[in-house]
């Protein structure tokens, strides 16, 4: 990871009603905080609508690059090339994770090595709600900059 980057992490469930808020989050890093390297998984829902933004904005910005997480090794678990994305990222070290955790394990390497977190988390009993704690603890040292965008009422 080279440049200023930024992690997305949000539920699965994620609504396409905050899509209007995800990308203006994503433009206001790209313009205001100068990142160029987005990293987003491909599980469910938020993922999807935060590549999706990156891919709007990727017509704007062409210096942004938009890289897929890989929580599992490529050899055992090969994706092919998304469209729109610049590339894939699989954390070291992760050969010995145990499967059910390598998502989790994963995330949480991102996190440790990014600029800022763009999130959307608000189940309070879930992976994603307690990284999001765990980033801000982080930037509590300076460490990380946190975005959280609000929960969309359905």
């Amino acid at each position: 990871m080279g440049g200023k980057s930024c992690f997305f992490i949000g539920h699965r469930e994620a609504s396409e009603e905050i899509y209007p808020a995800l990308y203006a989050a994503v433009e206001q890093h790209i313009l205001e905080y100068g990142v160029t390297e987005f990293i987003v998984g491909h599980y469910g829902g938020f993922d999807r609508l935060a590549a999706s933004a990156v891919k709007e904005a990727k017509r704007f910005y062409p210096e942004v690059r938009l890289i897929l997480l890989l929580p599992y090794h490529p050899a055992e678990r090969p994706i092919p090339m998304i469209e729109g994305f610049d590339g894939t990222f699989y954390p070291p070290g992760m050969e010995s994770v145990p499967r059910k955790v390598a998502i989790v394990r994963a995330n949480r390497y991102v996190v440790d090595h990014v600029d800022y977190l763009i999130a959307y988390a608000w189940h309070p009993a879930s992976n994603a709600r307690e990284l999001v704690e765990y980033a801000q603890k982080r930037q509590q040292k300076n460490c990380i900059q946190v975005t959280v965008l609000r929960q969309v009422a359905i």
